[in-house]
């Protein structure tokens, strides 16, 4: 079975300081449930904000630091999951129903992608 990889993206300005509701994570804890009792989830897990972060690039033939946070980022990924799904729809579904646990205030993008196997 394909197994795919989502990041989750969030505009950390945005975001409510106090981080999620106690109903969010307990809607999300009750998800991450159901989808690892499913046998889909491998992993999964949400970031530090990027202030904590750093970017290394590689350009030119020189490599460059840059320390957190990104203030030229919109969107940062903050946090991640690896599913094994039978096909993309139902990854893109189990995808679907993580974003529904957030309140209406909430701005998120989840990006889903196969993980190129071989």
């Amino acid at each position: 079975m394909p197994r795919f990889m989502t990041l989750i993206r969030i505009d950390e300005q945005n975001a409510p300081a106090e981080g999620p509701s106690p109903e969010l994570m307990e809607r999300m804890g009750a998800l991450l449930d159901e989808i690892t009792k499913a046998g889909v989830m491998l992993d999964t897990a949400g970031l530090a904000p990027t202030s904590e972060g750093a970017r290394v690039t590689w350009s030119g033939g020189k490599l460059s630091y840059t320390d957190g946070p990104f203030t030229e980022s919109k969107e940062v990924i903050g946090g991640y999951s690896i599913i094994q799904a039978k096909d993309k729809a139902e990854a893109l579904e189990w995808t679907k129903r993580f974003l529904q646990t957030h309140e209406d205030y909430w701005t998120i993008t989840a990006e889903v992608r196969e993980i190129a196997e071989g």
